[in-house]
């Protein structure tokens, strides 16, 4: 199964500013208010979520997470540690 990586904003370019900063580079999405990338190996979106979760202030963006099929999970300061450490137990060997 994979996962994924939801990123929505009700701000054209936000998600396209948030993105070019975290890849450093610049990159040009068609759609500026929506943006989904899929892992196979789920461990690998900790990363997004943590550069997420430390810049949320500056960006106008909100970001969800899909482990299981059609459950999403919306990425918050309160819940990012508790979600980063579930990903690394559940896919230990990823």
């Amino acid at each position: 199964m994979q996962t994924s990586i939801n990123i929505f904003s009700d701000k054209k370019g936000e998600i396209d500013r948030f993105l070019s900063s975290y890849y450093n580079t610049n990159l040009d999405i068609k759609n500026n208010l929506k943006w989904q990338k899929d892992y196979e190996n789920p461990v690998e979106m900790t990363d997004l979520i943590g550069v997420f979760v430390d810049n949320h202030e500056d960006f106008n963006i909100s970001l969800w997470v899909c482990l299981d099929n059609d459950v999403y999970i919306r990425v918050s300061q309160q819940n990012a540690d508790q979600l980063i450490r579930y990903i690394f137990e559940r896919y230990p060997y990823s």
